[in-house]
């Protein structure tokens, strides 16, 4: 099978879906409305709530969201397949990830600004809502914890990168200042900034960096440099660093993604892995974990925490929420089509490809993940004519700098869960936020200090499927949302019943290999998490059977 042809139906499926399935959600379910006033605008505060234009939205919503998941979940995902994954992608992305993250922010909207987790106190009820805060908690030190290593490894395995990343904060810090401060137009200092940091990764392959092992290791070394940079990026106003800074990155991205483009629609490569491969050596079963493998680039819990955590706080006009919110999700499809491609059409060979994903162990390898995009996507760029160090360096960046708004963006978001939960339990010095940032960071700090910064790796077995399990439990209170508002509920409902049989499938399979494997740590988090599970669907359940429809506001 041709890939650009691949590329082209997809990309017109995601077009189509977007102008007519986004638009009858938001206008028939969601019923947006341009005249009502958003928290950024109710609550301002140049802070947090920040009205902020749609298109700088977008791009700090779509790199908070994606980050490095959308490419390395496909990656390992091809192994049983390139068909099955690409279907995922597309339908999950339609009727799943976009419905979620899209629906998320329409109800934060509609709930002053708060968490999705928040407003579960309000649809189902107390007891919920601390239950799905918790395993919010869980899952984002988990993250900070992971992330904070992902990055720290690339580095030193591309310390040709380190420059160009870091370049990124002061262009961010002056652009921010230019459009903030000194009312610019983003277009032209964005252009300007874009061009610089294209620059800045040919001058990376001449600049090499290494951390000096100021913490015992060069590795551990860069994790405390990663978390205090989210200590600061988090407690700074969100237009100084973090908004801008994803949205430069956005724009990279889409660069990098036309850069792609261009070398498919060069090359025309030709789809060397298998359509279907049922039984990889070691794998699990594609059923249920294909859904739980490729988790960002179909749905992801993480982005209802995004969409209700950052993203509400900074929408200008609520109709803006289509576009950031649907189209997000769209937009982060489309990555993970060009993450399939890359890791099916970027090698010479169906051999070579066999011997990248000759078993699960190999293929599931951080190294392998992101080794197969890079090496794929650069040999669309060297089709016409960039040199394979700089075509690999560029892919290598775009894939950190992913990596890094999801770490920063992930620690902002555990600030604001971190002041939820302390209002909750009247623990008033953890609600503002340095105290709160600083339980964010020195938490995962704490889980990264266990085997010399690779803590994290200990609990991440159990993030695939809690994470998804975040996304069934978003649609539950999306779902409940609708349903107290007599409004059509099955285009949550049944996205939301999937994921839960889903999720509850691959954590019950997960229990019994942790207990076969005698691991006591995993075997009782999952059950915790599983048990959490259970129990908030009862609670929702019993809001449901009371059937309550009518004025359920929220004072701020």
């Amino acid at each position: 099978m041709n890939a650009l042809l691949v590329a082209v139906v997809v990309m017109v499926i995601f077009y189509v879906a977007y102008r007519f399935y986004g638009t009858y959600i938001s206008i028939k379910i969601f019923e947006l409305n341009p005249n009502r006033v958003t928290p950024a605008h109710e609550f301002q505060d140049n802070v947090d709530f920040v009205p902020t234009n749609k298109n700088v939205l977008f791009g700090h919503h779509f790199t908070s969201i994606a980050g490095a998941a959308p490419i390395v979940g496909p990656a390992i995902a091809v192994i049983w397949g390139w068909v099955p994954a690409l279907l995922w992608i597309v339908f999950g992305t339609i009727f799943l990830g976009a419905v979620h993250d899209f629906g998320s922010l329409v109800v934060s909207l509609r709930y002053k600004g708060r968490s999705v987790g928040d407003i579960t106190e309000k649809l189902i009820g107390p007891r919920a809502k601390f239950l799905f805060m918790l395993i919010i908690f869980f899952a984002l030190t988990i993250v900070i914890a992971v992330f904070a290593l992902v990055i720290a490894s690339l580095f030193m395995a591309n310390p040709s990168t380190v420059f160009p990343i870091f370049l990124e904060i002061p262009l961010a810090i002056a652009l921010g200042f230019l459009v903030y401060k000194k009312g610019k137009k983003t277009t032209i200092p964005a252009i300007i900034a874009v061009i610089i940091l294209y620059f800045s990764i040919w001058a990376g392959l001449h600049l090499p960096f290494h951390m000096p092992a100021l913490f015992g290791s060069e590795l551990m070394t860069w994790i405390v440099v990663l978390l205090v940079y989210c200590y600061i990026a988090s407690i700074l106003p969100v237009w100084t660093l973090l908004q801008p800074r994803d949205y430069l990155n956005s724009h990279q991205l889409f660069v990098g993604l036309g850069l792609m483009a261009l070398g498919l629609v060069v090359a025309r490569p030709q789809i060397v892995a298998p359509a279907f491969n049922a039984s990889p050596s070691g794998a699990p079963s594609m059923l249920p974990f294909l859904f739980i493998t490729i988790a960002c680039g179909a749905i992801s819990g993480f982005h209802s925490l995004v969409s209700s955590g950052t993203t509400v706080k900074q929408l200008n006009v609520e109709t803006d929420a289509k576009r950031i919110g649907y189209g997000g999700m769209i937009a982060e499809g489309v990555l993970a089509l060009f993450a399939v491609l890359a890791c099916t059409a970027g090698f010479a060979s169906k051999a070579d490809w066999a011997i990248h994903y000759a078993s699960w162990d190999a293929a599931q390898g951080l190294a392998a993940k992101v080794g197969a995009f890079v090496n794929g996507g650069a040999s669309f760029l060297n089709a016409y004519g960039i040199p394979a160090e700089l075509a690999q360096a560029i892919i290598a960046v775009i894939v950190i700098s992913f990596a890094a708004t999801t770490l920063d963006s992930a620690t902002r978001i555990q600030r604001y869960v971190i002041s939820e939960i302390s209002e909750t339990i009247k623990l008033k010095p953890l609600t503002n936020r340095y105290s709160a940032t600083l339980v964010a960071v020195v938490t995962a700090f704490l889980l990264s200090m266990i085997n010399g910064g690779k803590g994290g790796l200990i609990l991440w077995p159990l993030f695939g499927v809690v994470n998804q399990l975040l996304a069934a439990l978003a649609l539950l209170v999306i779902t409940v949302y609708l349903y107290r508002r007599a409004k059509s509920v099955k285009y949550t409902l049944l996205p939301m019943i999937f994921m839960m049989i889903m999720t509850g499938w691959a954590m019950v399979i997960n229990l019994q290999n942790y207990i076969n494997q005698g691991d006591i740590l995993l075997t009782v988090l999952g059950a915790i998490i599983f048990i959490l599970e259970i129990w908030m669907i009862f609670e929702a359940w019993f809001v449901w059977r009371k059937n309550k429809i009518g004025n359920i506001g929220f004072k701020r």
